[in-house]
């Protein structure tokens, strides 16, 4: 077979418009920004003026070569359409898509000639093509105005609550001309099991002929190599193959990730991926509390250190390799365990999911349905289940992935959102989520599990947000109460829960450029998509610090407060293990730069709260939380090791004085933790706007404040600084005078590109932490003095 990108030399306009070059794979959103026909869409308040594009028709067009080569096929393949697009080669319509999650193969033989070709696709609006299908089908209830869940697109495309309505249309990914002869393999899955100490895969081959005959076929994993034939006349075949004592795969924290090559030869034509062994299997078996849900792989439990990932970028064919390889570091850094591909993105490209089985990042993936109600008439059926069948063969070669799930938080709408009175009897989706979907999975992968949907009791008889039974989401947190809220709640597995707070401030002031910075400013508001989102922001600010009047105060106090919310929530369900078998925080990344949930902002850059959720998914932590009868220390141990040790625990006052103290005992088991309450005379503040709890053991530290910080008698900041440059940055110890809390030093507001090691510490007096940043421009140490930040300034 032989593979001929067509790439180069496209062009891109509207009807009767100026012609532009254009990128494959591209969009039509990027394209007009490099040819300076728009402003870029991330900026200010550029996104309104650009939603036109989304209502417009596109045609790209290219010519090029092309010679007989005497193969008995061509056919053009393309990867990703976005969206509505008409395909024709000389002229000649040789195809038209309805949906981006696919990749398309058109025979276009007999359509190409000799010497020049020209081919051209036109891509029709999407929103009209949506609003059409609506009027065809009947409204249905979605989270915003666009209707979105009429066509099978990236559904945060159209807006969503951290992201703009930049609608796009292009070739998203890439395109080419494949010449192949006798037959070539139109799908290759290989099913991976683990049977006592053999390694099986079962290699099921489906083949698309050019001829009858026999097909010789070839599959080898590693150095173990099986000969085949594919019978004259049939289409597909399995071929079995025994690896003795494979190396298993684990979860990272849990053991290496051995990875195997697999290669499959027919004809001319090679599949080639890499595989691991490992088993997985999602507990959801019922108990004394309500319905697990535990991630079990090679038989050991494991609890999900997870993060949400969407869209790291509006224009996805901008996220290559390396930035893929960037993001999922930050995720591996932060201690997480487990991604989950949120259902109102997209299909991650084969890096994603490649760099997952290297790090080993399990990964949770929904079938890409999000808070609407979908259709279940065609033409929107067929194109679900082609494109599930697709998504399936494709990603279940990947020891990474874990689970599939149905769709985000669609059943939980249709219960509490009021979509039963706008339906009426129409379709909403649950055909799929209930049979379509889990039928599929299990023919072509039946090695993973399946999971309805997020949140979801496992029963249609439970309410599917049940923190008793299954997963579920925590988001009257945030949307209508304090992260102190979070302790009302013990999910069996927290599969959404999270805090806003604004991104890294050289990531806010390249986009946002209002004079002077306000929190409601023009373009700082269109940096905000969430409802009401620096109301619900300021709302949880009262309740802990004072209202800052100052922006650059507001921005410290909104950053922190995320910082503070994440811990609390992560912290909390962590200390209910086993019962907590997961937390799945919202979210860790961005696809622009905005005020949102995440920990790393729409630049890269790391907020306040990626440091806390690093804090909150050690592999051993220690944490002061409340139980019925009072304070405890919940000590986790989240290792392959058993862990001896001791944690003192001191109330001492601000002054730094020890008051009351306690020595507990650890002996705690792989993968275990430990639940010790306090005696009152440690417990229980003499003055609880003068003291604080301190938990040491060589894991870290844990602290407890016994009111909020507004009403703590916090000393001004006061410390020494000693800042010295070293090779690759600066160093800048801080040594306390007085009870510092939540230290942090802002660096990216000295140099944009700086990375500070740690960030939110809390010093008692006489006591030092010396931070390393790291930075390759030129800057003076003593700068970085003027970004030290604490708790203590939020409350004087």
């Amino acid at each position: 077979m032989r593979r001929t990108p067509l790439h180069d030399g496209w062009t891109v306009r509207a009807a009767e418009s100026e012609v532009v070059p254009a990128t494959v794979p591209g969009c039509v959103h990027t394209d007009l920004l490099a040819a300076g026909r728009i402003p870029d869409p991330y900026l200010d308040q550029n996104e309104a003026e650009l939603a036109w594009i989304g209502q417009t028709d596109w045609r790209y067009e290219m010519t090029f070569d092309w010679q007989p080569d005497g193969d008995d096929r061509v056919d053009l393949v393309c990867d990703g359409l976005d969206t509505i697009a008409t395909v024709q080669l000389n002229g000649v319509v040789v195809g038209q898509t309805y949906n981006m999650h696919r990749g398309y193969r058109f025979d276009v033989g007999e359509n190409l000639r000799p010497g020049g070709n020209q081919l051209v696709v036109t891509f029709a609006s999407p929103i009209g093509y949506a609003v059409q299908q609506r009027e065809k089908l009947g409204a249905r209830p979605g989270a915003y105005a666009y209707p979105y869940n009429f066509i099978r697109k990236m559904a945060c495309n159209f807006g969503w609550d951290w992201g703009p309505a930049l609608v796009t249309a292009g070739i998203w990914r890439p395109i080419a001309l494949e010449s192949w002869s006798t037959a070539r393999l139109a799908s290759v899955r290989p099913i991976v099991a683990v049977e006592g100490k053999v390694g099986k895969v079962a290699v099921q081959v489906e083949v698309e002929r050019a001829g009858d005959g026999e097909l010789p076929l070839t599959v080898r994993v590693g150095d173990i190599a099986t000969e085949a034939v594919v019978p004259a006349g049939e289409d597909s075949v399995t071929v079995e193959v025994e690896v003795p004592e494979p190396r298993l795969w684990w979860p990272r924290g849990y053991g290496e990730q051995p990875l195997y090559p697999l290669r499959v030869e027919l004809a001319g034509d090679t599949y080639e991926r890499e595989i691991g062994f490992r088993t997985v299997r999602l507990d959801t078996g019922r108990d004394d509390i309500g319905t697990r849900f535990t991630f079990v792989v090679n038989d050991v439990p494991v609890f999900a250190r997870g993060v949400n990932w969407i869209p790291d970028d509006c224009f996805p064919h901008r996220v290559d390799r390396d930035r893929y390889a960037r993001r999922l570091d930050q995720t591996v850094e932060a201690g997480a365990n487990l991604v989950r591909v949120w259902g109102g993105g997209i299909y991650e490209s084969d890096d994603f999911y490649a760099l997952c089985d290297e790090r080993g990042l399990l990964v949770w993936q929904d079938f890409l349905f999000a808070c609407a109600a979908y259709p279940e008439e065609e033409p929107l059926r067929g194109e679900v289940v082609a494109e599930a069948r697709q998504a399936v063969t494709r990603l279940v070669s990947h020891p990474s992935l874990v689970l599939w799930n149905g769709n985000n938080e669609n059943i939980w709408g249709y219960h509490d959102w009021n979509w039963r009175d706008q339906l009426d009897d129409r379709s909403w989706g649950l055909g799929y989520y209930l049979d379509v979907l889990p039928k599929i999975v299990a023919e072509l992968d039946p090695s993973r599990p399946y999971n309805a949907g997020s949140p979801w009791s496992l029963s249609e008889d439970i309410h599917p947000n049940d923190p008793n039974h299954g997963c579920m989401h925590v988001w009257d947190v945030w949307n209508v109460r304090d992260y102190s809220g979070y302790r009302d709640y013990v999910p069996r597995f927290a599969a959404e829960f999270g805090f806003q707070g604004p991104p890294a401030w050289s990531t806010l002031t390249r986009a946002v450029h209002d004079e002077p910075l306000a929190v409601r400013g023009p373009a700082m508001l269109a940096h905000q998509k969430a409802v009401d989102g620096m109301e619900k922001i300021d709302r949880s600010l009262v309740e802990h610090f004072r209202v800052p009047e100052d922006f650059g105060d507001w921005f410290w106090a909104a950053q922190l407060n995320q910082a503070r919310a994440v811990s609390s929530g992560v912290q909390w369900f962590r200390s209910w293990t086993p019962r907590c078998a997961g937390t799945i925080l919202w979210q860790i990344n961005d696809c622009w730069p905005v005020t949102s949930w995440s920990v790393v902002d729409g630049d890269g850059r790391l907020k306040p709260a990626w440091y806390a959720l690093r804090r909150s998914y050690a592999d051993r932590f220690v944490t002061i939380q409340p139980r019925d009868d009072g304070l405890a220390v919940i000590v986790v141990n989240d290792t392959d090791d058993d862990w001896d040790d001791a944690v003192t625990v001191h109330r001492i006052s601000f002054d730094g004085n020890v008051i009351a103290s306690v020595e507990l005992d650890l002996a705690l088991s792989a993968r275990g933790s430990l639940t010790t309450m306090l005696p009152e005379s440690v417990a229980v503040a003499g003055d609880r706007t003068r003291e604080l709890l301190v938990a040491t053991s060589a894991a870290g530290r844990a602290v407890w404040f016994f009111a909020p910080d507004k009403d703590l008698a916090l000393p001004a900041s006061a410390y020494d600084l000693d800042c010295v440059a070293i090779s690759g940055g600066c160093q800048v110890t801080v040594t306390a005078h007085v009870l510092l809390l939540d230290v942090a030093l802002l660096a990216d507001q000295v140099a944009a590109d700086a990375v500070v090691d740690d960030m939110l510490v809390t010093l008692l007096p006489g006591e030092s932490v010396t931070f390393t940043v790291r930075t390759d421009a030129t800057v003076d140490p003593d700068d970085f003095g003027a970004v030290i930040r604490t708790a203590n300034q939020l409350v004087q």
